[in-house]
């Protein structure tokens, strides 16, 4: 009966040897982590205006990048192999940024909702994918430039249409 037991023992502890080390542990938490909080960072930033896709979904979006290419670049995978990883993760957010956007219905039909939120998945997932392979200062940069464009880029597009608005409108009063 012990050599049973044994056995589904060693099984066990066979099944679960690819961490053989503290280092290796505290490099597999400290990837996915990092991927996390910076996916936390960029959704929260589109949880905060209200988007579809919030804190959770850039999270796990994240991580998954970056667990995507960190158990195979653990595993010994060369480039080669982590170039059509990186590949997948590109074509496989393609289809749920895709799931985010949509076409407006009914009077206006030329409006479309959600490409920002697309495009801001599609770079959680190579911050994620950065993180990942071990590029965390790559990653980090990454995000502080997208989180400037988030927040920034309306108030300049507010304050650019609001001068032209502004414009048309003394031409107008112009020509009466």
């Amino acid at each position: 009966m012990d050599s049973g037991w044994e056995k589904i023992w060693q099984t066990v502890r066979a099944e679960f040897a690819d961490v053989t080390n503290e280092e290796e542990v505290t490099r597999i938490l400290l990837r996915l982590l990092m991927a996390a909080m910076l996916g936390a960072v960029l959704g929260f930033e589109r949880e905060h205006k209200g988007k579809s896709a919030g804190v959770r979904t850039h999270m796990l979006v994240s991580m998954g990048a970056a667990l995507f290419v960190l158990a195979p670049s653990m595993a010994g995978a060369d480039e080669q192999a982590l170039s059509r990883v990186i590949q997948g993760i590109v074509a496989g957010i393609g289809f749920l940024g895709a799931g985010t956007i949509l076409k407006g219905n009914g009077k206006d039909t030329s409006h479309v909702k959600g490409l920002t939120t697309a495009a801001g998945l599609w770079m959680t997932a190579a911050i994620g994918t950065a993180a990942g392979m071990g590029r965390e200062a790559t990653a980090l940069i990454s995000t502080v430039l997208a989180l400037l464009v988030l927040a920034t880029m309306p108030m300049l597009v507010d304050k650019v249409e609001g001068e032209n608005d502004e414009k048309q409108q003394e031409e107008g009063s112009e020509k009466h």
